[in-house]
């Protein structure tokens, strides 16, 4: 009975690892997207 409440614990941890993992990916590509921006401000395209 227990050892299923501990699986069912790691289950959870996992998805919310993978949940804050996907939400700190979106996070770095939306600062890379900030910095292309400014990068084409400061050298635009020829």
């Amino acid at each position: 009975m227990t050892l299923n409440i501990f699986f069912v614990t790691i289950k959870i941890e996992k998805r919310k690892q993978s949940i804050d993992e996907l939400q700190h990916l979106e996070n770095i590509k939306k600062a890379h997207e900030k910095i292309a921006e400014k990068h084409s401000e400061l050298f635009p395209i020829m």
